[in-house]
């Protein structure tokens, strides 16, 4: 089972390196077997990177301290990454919720819930953006704890 921290971490840690103004030209070569190199393509594509890049930047945040190997992060860097995931999971709600009460506001013939349905998806939205934003706040609180550490 894969973790919601550890896919966090991997995706923010992946897509934080930065394109150059001029070409990377400087290689290190480096060996495989077939199982592993199938398993950073999988990942790598499963992320919407090029495997280069994706060995790249996993191996220059290590380098940076931004992404610990799995056997040296602490249970503050779990947290954050945990909040992460599940802040996008509240946004992902939002998100629906919103489709919801587009289509019902879209015009036509209303059906007799509608009312009802979309009064509850206002209250589910109002609870959404709470959520997000303790979500934020913990996230925050957490981060700066990490950093002060």
């Amino acid at each position: 089972m894969v973790r919601a921290a550890d896919e966090a971490a991997l995706y923010r840690v992946a897509s934080r390196r930065a394109r150059q103004d001029v070409q990377r030209t400087e290689r290190v070569d480096v060996r495989y077997s077939v199982d592993e190199k199938s398993e950073i393509m999988a990942e790598a594509r499963r992320l919407g990177l090029a495997g280069a890049h994706f060995v790249g930047a996993v191996v220059m945040a290590h380098l940076h301290s931004d992404h610990v190997l799995p056997d040296h992060r602490t249970r503050i860097d779990d947290l954050i990454d945990e909040l992460a995931a599940l802040r996008t999971q509240v946004a992902r709600i939002g998100t629906n919720v919103n489709q919801i009460a587009h289509r019902l506001n879209a015009g036509g013939n209303p059906h007799s819930g509608d009312k009802d349905t979309l009064a509850t998806a206002d209250q589910v939205l109002v609870h959404a953006r709470q959520a997000a934003t303790a979500i934020d706040t913990v996230a925050v609180a957490a981060a700066t704890t990490h950093r002060d550490a």
